[in-house]
Order: C-alpha cells, then sequence, then structure tokens
C-alpha cells in the first residue's frame, strides 16, 4: 500500500490543492522516504529532526519540507493507520535567516518615474504601483483577471487557491484605471494581456522589463525585481504603524512567523517612539 499516494488523493479530493502543490508535497515525501531509514512509516521524531538537519537548502523550503511531513503523519493518524505522530514536537533547525532586500521610498518614487521613459509605460507603470501598493507575488500581478479589479480593492487568487482581498491607494487606481483605458484587447479575461501562449504578460517578460526600468532610474538592477517591490511594500507599511496581522492578510501569509521577518525595519521606528517617552529626556535636578 503506498501510503504517499494515499494521502496526495485526500489533498486533492477533499482540500482542492494545486497540482503544484500536490507535485512538492510528492517530491519532499517521496524525497524523506528514501533518505530516512527504514523509510516514513518507520521514522520517529529523532530520525525526522536529524534528515531536516541534515538538509542544505533554504530554510523556506525545509520549512515547506517540514510542513509536508506534519500534513502526511496528521493524515495517517486520521487515518488510524498509526498510533503516534512523531511530528508533534518536531522543531525546525535554527539556521541565519537572511533579511529580505527592500528599497526606500525615494528610491520606489524614482522607479515608478522612469516607467515613463520606456516602452509601454503606462502598462509598466500600472504594475509597478500595484505591486507596490498592495504586495502582490508576480504570478498575481500577471494572472490578475478582469473580474479581480473590484473599485478600490483587488480581489487576488492567492497560493492553495485561497482568495484575499487587498486594498489599493489613490494613485494606484488612477494608474490601473489609465491603463485600463488605452488597453486594446478586449477579448482576454487578463487585465495585462499579451500574445504570450498564457495569454498575459509572463513573469520573466516583466521582470527583463522592470529591470531596464531600474538602470534608467539609475538603481543597480541586480537590487530591483518584483519581490522587492513585495517585501518594500510590507516594510514600508511595518515601519509607518500598520499592524502586522493586517500585513501578514494583504500578503497572503499563512503563518504569521512569515511576516515577521519584516520586523527588521523597526529599530529606527522604536528609537523615534522611545525618543517620546516621559523620561527620555534628563531633568535638572538642581533647580
Amino acid at each position: 500500500m503506498n501510503y504517499i499516494e494515499i494521502f496526495l488523493e485526500a489533498l486533492s479530493a477533499e482540500h482542492g490543492r494545486s497540482e503544484k502543490t500536490l507535485a512538492s508535497y510528492e517530491s519532499d515525501l517521496r524525497l524523506a522516504d528514501a533518505s530516512i531509514p527504514g523509510g516514513l512509516l518507520n521514522a520517529d521524531t529523532h530520525a525526522l529532526q536529524t534528515y531536516l538537519s541534515g538538509l542544505p537548502d533554504k530554510p523556506s523550503s525545509i520549512s515547506r519540507k517540514a510542513s509536508a511531513l506534519r500534513g502526511f503523519y496528521k493524515f495517517l493518524m486520521l487515518e488510524k493507520m498509526i498510533s503516534s505522530n512523531p511530528t508533534t514536537n518536531l522543531e525546525l533547525p535554527k539556521r541565519n535567516r537572511p533579511l529580505p532586500k527592500f528599497l526606500s521610498v525615494q528610491e520606489i518614487e524614482l522607479l515608478i518615474s522612469s516607467a515613463g521613459d520606456t516602452r509601454n509605460s503606462t502598462r509598466l507603470r500600472a504594475m509597478i504601483e500595484l505591486l507596490y501598493a498592495s504586495g502582490l507575488r508576480v504570478s498575481e500581478l500577471c494572472e490578475l483577471p478582469m473580474t479581480g479589479v473590484l473599485g478600490n480593492k483587488l480581489l487576488i487568487h492567492g497560493k492553495g487557491s485561497k482568495e484575499r482581498m487587498v486594498p489599493m491607494h489613490n494613485t494606484a487606481i488612477s494608474a490601473l484605471n489609465k491603463w485600463l483605458s488605452i488597453r486594446d484587447n478586449d477579448t482576454s479575461k487578463y487585465v495585462f494581456p499579451s500574445n504570450s501562449k498564457m495569454g498575459h504578460i509572463t513573469r520573466d517578460g516583466f521582470f527583463k522589463i522592470l529591470k531596464k526600468c531600474a538602470i534608467l532610474s539609475g538603481i543597480s538592477p541586480d537590487r530591483v525585481s518584483p519581490h522587492v517591490l513585495r517585501h518594500s511594500f510590507a516594510s514600508h507599511l511595518l515601519a509607518g504603524g500598520a499592524n502586522l496581522r493586517a500585513i501578514q492578510t494583504m500578503l497572503g501569509h499563512e503563518d504569521i512567523s512569515t511576516t515577521q521577518i519584516y520586523t527588521h525595519v523597526m529599530p529606527d521606528k522604536l528609537l523615534e517612539t522611545v525618543s517620546h517617552h516621559p523620561l527620555a529626556t534628563p531633568k535638572d535636578t538642581d533647580k
């Protein structure tokens, strides 16, 4: 009996997971099954901990593999295929997690203004504005359907087929409306259509245009990418006093711990806050 296949079938049938997610789970579980002595069905917590600690992957990849293992064993427990769950006390190996790269507000403004000097500038400006205004993933931006534009909000279909509503500020709305007013492909269901096989602008296509835009704005192209704009959105919101839970919702993060990495922007903000403390300024006790 192939327990991995049974688990994947349940994920597909009962939870509606995407083919991409199922493929990732299958790859992670089969690798673990082949790497752990005795396989997954005979593994205990120590064996799983040793396996995860020995992986050379990035922290995000290890977290994904651990998530696949937890889901797998939880399923086996619910189906009474095993009597104890070896992932109950499983801990992720501690590794230094690199801080996200982000641009300053001034650099974002330079990037947006330089979009006017490129071909298809109206479309490009709208795309940059939406990324920075709403923190979209590049795939969510490129595949944004016309039905997802709801006035001053966007209905986003994110990872795992989960929907979320994200707001847009007036500048982004204006840039988007300007693009929609000249968009010449009325038959396409996408906000940013193209002649590609997928029917919309591709991630690689947008990535290349964004790099050219960075050069025009005087910013090193190595520092600019769609994901850097997403990081900038979250970092600037948090620095401005936004609630971490609200940022988590807008980014579409399933776990708050993923969003907490953006607290790297807080030290300056905390120093500013402390300066307003009633005891921050020493009093002259001699008077």
